[in-house]
């Protein structure tokens, strides 16, 4: 009798655990992690490699990062060569044939939506540029969630007992995704525009239909020179607008302008906190909605 209730309690354990196949997910950004919690449920063994205040052009490959590799199922990227200049020799260096490209194990973002700002010259001298579009698809909540389901079927395939549970999730995030935008759309009405340091944040523009009025950096990574911000300035005069930048840019030039022409400003990450889920990701895209809404006023 007590065989017969451990063997039923077992399988119970093991089909109602989120994870049944103990899968090991590594995340390249915080966003990435926050949807693989969402979609993977609370038993995913995830390891986010880069953090949210960092630029992700920038990191470098570092013996944790090839060490969290090594033992992965699957690593989930933003992709477009946001982390070209790391992820590729981390995967290399970890010797995990699993996660090479084109593998079931290596997941990208940017494969499963469509970009903005495609066909950038591919030259260097020119800054960061992405030819095959614009990598920061995160800000956007409507394909972040179409990368969910994406996302899903992906796990599925590794993890096929529990491929239903992974999809139900991924259609729960929608819907709130969905009940979000709308309500986020009613409130960004009429809001007159805004200023970035960089296109970071032009998939939530374009999303919601916010007029980009101007760039404060002229190449990407780049800073920006005193005559473009003296022209930048005088072609904003008189209008209403916000300045937005990322947490780890140069406050001087964004608050610097805002005072010239008493526009608010603020400064936001480009990334959810470390041990976000698909709540702590919608929080995120309300700060950014509240700072745009903000130039209203």
């Amino acid at each position: 009798m007590l065989k017969r209730l451990f063997l039923a309690l077992s399988i119970l354990a093991v089909w109602g655990c989120p994870l049944a196949a103990g899968l090991q997910v590594v995340a390249t950004s915080p966003s990435m992690g926050a949807l693989v919690r969402e979609i993977a449920g609370p038993g995913v063994h995830l390891t986010v490699l880069a953090p949210p205040d960092r630029d992700m052009h920038s990191l470098q490959a570092k013996p944790s990062m090839i060490h969290a590799l090594r033992g992965a199922d699957l690593v989930v990227a933003l992709g477009a060569e946001l982390e070209v200049g790391w992820l590729p020799l981390a995967i290399a260096s970890s010797t995990n044939a699993r996660l090479q490209p084109g593998q079931t194990g290596y997941f990208e973002a940017a494969a499963q939506v469509d970009l903005l700002d495609r066909g950038a010259a591919a030259d260097r001298a020119l800054g960061d540029v992405h030819p095959v579009g614009n990598p920061h698809l995160d800000l956007d909540p409507v394909r972040t969630a179409r990368v969910g389901r994406a996302l899903a079927e992906r796990l599925g395939q590794l993890d096929p007992a529990s491929a239903t549970q992974y999809r139900r999730r991924a259609e729960a995030f929608a819907a709130e995704v969905d009940r979000r935008v709308r309500l986020w759309a009613q409130r960004l009405k009429g809001a007159p525009g805004v200023v970035l340091y960089h296109r970071d944040a032009v998939y939530l523009l374009d999303r919601f239909g916010i007029p980009l009025l101007g760039l404060i950096e002229t190449v990407p990574g780049v800073p920006p020179t005193a005559a473009h911000l003296k022209e930048l300035t005088a072609g904003l005069a008189g209008q209403r607008g916000v300045l937005l930048y990322a947490s780890y840019q140069s406050s001087t030039e964004p608050e610097a302008l805002a005072r010239q022409l008493g526009w608010p400003v603020q400064g936001l990450p480009l990334e959810p906190p470390m041990d976000a889920d698909g709540e702590g990701y919608l929080r995120h895209i309300e700060r950014w909605v509240a700072a745009i809404a903000a130039g209203q006023r």
